[in-house]
């Protein structure tokens, strides 16, 4: 019981590193998924959301519904992402503003070193998989300098953005708070959080909803199937993330005769270099810490698990052999 409760913990703190990355434009929930160990996890659990469990909830197979959509890992991961984002929104909000330089060096090292982490994973470099990362760092990167689009604020187009953001929150690499930047509604999810626009909320949520019960299923396959071309795409999401997460960055304000345009563009290093450089170590090493000790955990198990090929009764025999060379040496 006290095993359970403590690994639902975990999940929640995990939760919350996921939170507090979709809340900044750049960085991904997914990739803080993938760094503490619980990626293919949240995409299975996702996918066996569907029409076949809802039917074991309408016909009151509650327990057997919970444990089908892995209901307990969820719950703990959603709770975690909910505090953050409620409780963290204004305060990274506020730190993206007054200290960017500063926030974006520790993001920019936790996904550098995601991304080397992942790219391990892949077991084979063929030009298939070496064609997908090329695809998935080109398609990051023009995403990070794309210019954001002016659009609607009815309910419908806040729920496909809900859909959308969404769906790019659980690929490493592609920030889902970016996507909402591009989509023109950001800020306006933002402000809806701080008020607690119910309306609003609610109709981000449902558009979100849809969107991950729907991609997760192809998202799950692929890995599946394809798990080196997945991994590498993957890989490449997050390298070409890197150009939106460089900390140093000059701002360039375009004025028209009916708009303003903010913009941003990279530079140099000229300010703040110690801190910054420090900030991206730790980030960097954090991630290192938080896979090795995801490596060792995976291990623990692995030895922990008897091998499929022996049965009982050979390990009886087995463990008759020993006692018996014991007993003869002992004799002797």
């Amino acid at each position: 019981m006290k095993q359970n409760i403590k690994e639902h913990l975990i999940v929640t703190l995990k939760g919350m590193a996921m939170g507090a990355s979709d809340v900044v434009p750049g960085v991904s929930g997914g990739t803080i998924a993938f760094i503490t160990g619980i990626y293919e996890k949240l995409i299975t659990s996702i996918k066996s959301i569907g029409l076949h469990t809802l039917k074991l909830l309408i016909k009151g197979q509650f327990k057997t519904f919970w444990n089908t959509i892995n209901g307990n890992f969820l719950t703990a991961l959603l709770i975690g992402i909910a505090i953050s984002v409620f409780s963290l929104a204004k305060i990274i909000t506020q730190l993206l503003t007054n200290q960017p330089t500063l926030v974006w060096s520790f993001f920019f090292g936790l996904v550098l070193a995601s991304t080397w982490f992942v790219t391990r994973n892949v077991t084979k470099w063929n030009i298939q998989n070496i064609t997908a990362f090329i695809i998935g760092t080109a398609t990051a990167f023009y995403v990070t300098i794309a210019t954001p689009a002016q659009t609607p604020t009815q309910l419908w187009f806040i729920f496909l953005c809900g859909a959308i953001a969404i769906c790019a929150m659980i690929l490493p690499g592609i920030s889902g708070s970016f996507i909402l930047v591009l989509l023109g509604k950001y800020y306006y999810i933002m402000d809806a959080v701080k008020t607690l626009d119910i309306i609003t909320l609610t109709t981000f949520a449902l558009g979100a909803i849809i969107g991950i019960t729907t991609f997760s299923r192809l998202l799950a396959y692929t890995l599946k199937k394809h798990p080196n071309p997945t991994l590498a795409l993957l890989s490449g999401f997050m390298l070409g993330s890197l150009n939106k997460v460089w900390p140093w960055k000059a701002t360039e304000t375009i004025t028209t005769q009916t708009t303003q345009t903010i913009t941003t563009h990279n530079t140099l290093p000229t300010y703040h270099i110690p801190e910054s450089i420090t900030l991206i170590i730790t980030g960097f090493l954090l991630v290192y810490i938080i896979e090795k000790i995801s490596r060792k955990k995976e291990n623990n198990k692995q030895q922990q698990t008897p091998h499929p090929n022996t049965t009982p009764s050979q390990a009886e025999t087995d463990a008759k052999t020993t006692t018996q060379k014991q007993h003869n040496t002992h004799t002797t």
